[in-house]
């Protein structure tokens, strides 16, 4: 016992080591590590949440244009003698006609002043080219309406969808403050003005020149810098052929000629743009001489007496123009009665013409513009025409698709994780087996693709693009996951439930499929969704079996079970379509088909929540 007790002074011995000022420097060392570490995982979390948050804001931003799109009302004839000659009033007798025409024709009558062939040509392109087959529709579905004028909306194009948007030009208003003068009504006007407002309009064209004067010296000086470096392997080159010989001498040579060349035509970029910059530099300088306003600086329209001129010369005191749409006199205008609209960036950097946008600007001022929600987008199928494109056949594909990978997938992995699980017996087969399935989960998707052209395509002929296909290729890529999910589901299951009802007489497959694999079934149901999910944003293995052709109809369009075999896209390949067309309107639908590929997948994930708390069992 007394061994057991400590002395006095081995108590305080053993008290001081806690409370010793190395202890306390060692505990606040430690908490301040503790704090430490606390911070960056805090940081962590939140930029990898300000990250996500960033990247699912811009995609949003992107995408919401596309909820509402332009359309144009046009009053046709539907004359008799254009498209039912015969008068049967059927469908067939009224589809051949030509509707596109209908409205060239109208364009033609709403705006008589434009006459030349390129004019023409410009004019008709405000409108969707699609414009007379929605016309031919509506007319198919109702004869009747053949005989009377017939008002209806179009679409337009997809750059003055963008226009009216707000993502092509920018217009900025300019105050006048003097008396305006035309002197002339259509063709080349004249304008004068009692104030300085010609003179402020020329000294912002002098300030665009000046900006376009600093790029081309920027580009200038970036040239000159490569026709250093170019300068600099010519001599390189020209000493190291001095000791060089044979098949060496001759590469050398070849490396020179061609260095000799990029460097002329270096030399003749810099002399070019040298010129271009001195006569800019020139009329910059000449501060009150008349300027052109050219397509390379921002246009200026003059809105007076209903009429609109493009500016084409400016003075101090007048300018020169072209009259777009023409004037109802030559009246003098009071200030505020006339007003002066910039357009930027310049007409050569931009989809829009100049006339386009007075064009679609009178249409407008007419109520004859109109935005509606954009339906189209959600029910029609693919376009080379952006403003026509849409995504309900990729989504139907997808929904092909989805249903084929989870009628093979589901089954087939769930009995596999079934058998290795609880009835295989443990050998090297079964080892070998284990193996094969860990590592075909990391096997990239594009592997399963080039497996499903080599053998459903090359061997068994099956059709190409098919959801049919495309359903069983994820499939082989969606099973090693959902193997491993229910094989991982059955193990947590207690194996004293199994072995209670083994006790009670049930046989192996009563113990598993009545007790253990219900048990099992939310985690396995979990998996398989996940690996579900997984799929729904393959591209890679889609495109090696031809699911990234052009595909204008829906599926399934003549019955449910033709859909499977039927030509289809999905919507991971129809992003990558439309991400790589230039036209702005595709880029912003590319962001509005991740939104509902995004969708589909939070959807998924929810499922998987939903069915796992269903059939959640405690013990």
């Amino acid at each position: 016992m007394s061994k057991n007790i400590l002395t006095d002074k081995e108590q305080s011995a053993q008290i001081n080591i806690h409370t010793s000022k190395a202890a306390n420097d060692r505990l606040k060392k430690r908490y301040k590590k503790e704090r430490r570490f606390k911070a960056i995982g805090l940081m962590a979390i939140l930029s990898a949440g300000l990250f996500l948050a960033f990247l699912l804001i811009s995609i949003v931003v992107d995408a919401l244009p596309v909820l509402n799109q332009h359309y144009l009302t046009v009053e046709v004839p539907l004359e008799q003698e254009e498209i039912d000659p015969e008068g049967k009033r059927t469908t067939d007798s009224v589809s051949g006609a030509n509707y596109g025409g209908l409205i060239k024709t109208w364009l033609r009558e709403t705006f008589p002043q434009v006459k030349a062939r390129r004019e023409k040509k410009a004019l008709y392109g405000i409108v969707s080219s699609n414009a007379g087959a929605t016309i031919q529709k509506e007319v198919m579905a109702d004869p009747q309406l053949v005989g009377r004028p017939y008002k209806t909306q179009v679409l337009v194009s997809d750059y003055a969808d963008l226009y009216f948007k707000g993502s092509i030009a920018r217009k900025d208003e300019i105050a006048t403050n003097g008396i305006a003068s035309p002197v002339g009504t259509s063709g080349e006007v004249k304008i004068l003005s009692t104030s300085n407002d010609f003179k402020n309009l020329l000294v912002e064209v002098k300030q665009g020149l000046k900006q376009s004067a600093d790029l081309v010296k920027k580009d200038i000086a970036g040239k000159q810098r490569a026709k250093t470096r170019l300068e600099q392997e010519v001599a390189r080159l020209q000493e190291a052929i001095k000791d060089a010989g044979g098949e060496r001498k001759k590469q050398l040579d070849k490396q020179l000629e061609s260095a000799k060349l990029d460097l002329a035509s270096t030399e003749n970029f810099i002399e070019t743009q040298t010129k271009q910059l001195e006569g800019l530099q020139e009329r910059v300088e000449a501060l009150n001489k008349p300027e052109n306003v050219g397509s390379d600086v921002s246009s200026y329209i003059i809105s007076i007496n209903g009429g609109k001129v493009k500016v084409k010369s400016v003075s101090a005191t007048e300018i020169t123009g072209e009259a777009i749409l023409p004037l109802s006199s030559q009246q003098e205008q009071q200030k505020g009665q006339w007003t002066i609209t910039k357009i930027s960036p310049p007409e050569n950097e931009r989809k829009l013409s100049d006339k386009e946008i007075i064009w679609l600007d009178k249409l407008n001022s007419e109520g004859l513009i109109k935005s509606q929600f954009n339906k189209q987008f959600f029910t029609s199928g693919a376009s080379r025409e952006a403003e026509v494109a849409g995504i309900w056949g990729a989504v139907v594909g997808t929904f092909y698709t989805m249903l084929v990978t989870l009628a093979l997938a589901f089954p087939i992995g769930v009995g596999a994780a079934i058998y290795l699980e609880e009835f295989a017996p443990k050998n090297r087969i079964t080892d070998m087996i284990e193996v094969n399935i860990n590592n075909l989960a990391a096997v990239p998707s594009i592997v399963f693709g080039l497996l499903g052209l080599a053998m459903f395509l090359n061997i068994f002929g099956m059709p190409r693009s098919a959801p049919l296909v495309g359903g069983m290729v994820l499939a082989l890529m969606t099973l090693p996951t959902i193997i491993i999910a229910s094989r991982a589901a059955l193990k947590a299951v207690p194996p004293s439930i199994k072995e209670a009802a083994l006790g009670l007489g049930a046989s192996q497959m009563q113990a598993v499929f009545h007790h253990s694999l219900p048990l099992a079934m939310p985690g396995i149901l979990t998996g398989s969704i996940i690996g579900m999910a997984q799929a729904l944003g393959e591209t890679a293995p889609l495109l090696m079996i031809g699911m990234v052709a052009f595909i204008v109809d829906i599926p399934g369009a003549t019955g449910f079970a033709q859909g499977f075999t039927d030509p289809a896209t999905v919507l991971p390949v129809q992003i990558y379509m439309w991400a790589d067309f230039p036209e702005k309107l595709f880029q912003q639908k590319t962001a509005a088909a991740i939104v509902v590929l995004l969708l589909f997948l939070i959807a998924m994930n929810a499922l998987a929540v939903i069915l796992r708390k269903r059939f959640e069992r405690r013990w």
